[in-house]
């Protein structure tokens, strides 16, 4: 019995360390002085917030987060949005060519996104001098792609959500009168909130940290992302600038606590509500 706790115990806190060992390092380097990685070891002597100030003062990290906050959170309400009315339709209707829909959504998920990347790029080329807002070097444009990416993935998420709740609902809704519109938005997405919550948290993270599609159909510096614009950082020269790099891989995560800290309240409401009622 007490080699067995113990057993658990070393593993746990193997487990921990793992995990928190690399935080520590990149900690340490953002306090870091000399602002290098072969400077850098777990306890910094002489912290300090100097990489902070280089970064703010001499790269445009600001433009590069506003850019990052605003493509996750217009590309996480577009694709959770369009998601749950497919969803909806998946999910309540019958119509012909239904199951090769779905269908098509998995199988298409099944190829990483980069493979498109050169018909893409050729699309949004000649889209640029037509619409230059929805082509390259766009901030419009990049939401689209990332749009694009998260249907399919978000649809039979949520399809499968909305598949657990009683049709009996919307019918009783249907009855007295309303739309299919109307007992969506009335019915459906109430009692959906865990689980949209849970999409936009979703499709927010991977937005947020995506580089490979950001980097190529975002090159000026006013339109990078904060992927993007860290990269450049450390893209010459490793070493010199690994300090301000730390800084900013630390501040990345600071959005996505937020987002999660507001939407934390919408799943675990929805999680109780629902084992109340059961």
């Amino acid at each position: 019995m007490r080699r067995g706790l113990l057993v658990r115990h070393l593993t746990a806190t193997a487990v921990a360390a793992f995990a928190i060992l690399p935080v520590v390092f990149v900690l340490s380097a953002a306090l870091n002085p000399l602002g290098t990685l072969s400077s850098t070891t777990l306890i910094p002597n002489g912290a300090g917030l100097g990489n902070a100030r280089r970064l703010f003062t001499t790269t445009a990290f600001g433009t590069w987060y506003t850019n990052s906050i605003l493509v996750s959170v217009l590309t996480g309400f577009i694709a959770v949005a369009v998601s749950a009315v497919s969803a909806y339709a998946f999910s309540r209707f019958r119509f012909r060519g239904r199951r090769a829909g779905l269908v098509s959504l998995l199988v298409i998920q099944a190829f990483p996104q980069f493979l498109a990347l050169v018909p893409l790029y050729v699309i949004f080329s000649a889209l640029t001098d037509y619409w230059p807002a929805f082509g390259l070097n766009s901030i419009w444009g990049v939401v689209m792609l990332y749009v694009g990416g998260q249907v399919g993935v978000n649809t039979w998420l949520i399809k499968s959500f909305f598949d657990s709740i009683p049709r009996e609902l919307d019918e009783s809704m249907l009855l007295d009168g309303c739309t299919p519109t109307q007992a969506f938005r009335l019915v459906i997405l109430p009692l959906s909130r865990p689980i949209l919550a849970i999409a936009g948290l979703l499709v927010f993270i991977a937005t947020i940290n995506e580089f490979l599609i950001a980097s190529v159909f975002l090159t000026g510096d006013s339109q990078r992302t904060l992927a993007v614009g860290l990269y450049g950082l450390i893209a010459g020269e490793r070493n010199s600038s690994f300090g301000m790099f730390a800084v900013g891989t630390l501040l990345t995560a600071v959005p996505t606590i937020v987002v999660f800290q507001f939407l934390q309240r919408y799943i675990v409401n929805g999680l109780t509500a629902g084992s109340v009622k059961g």
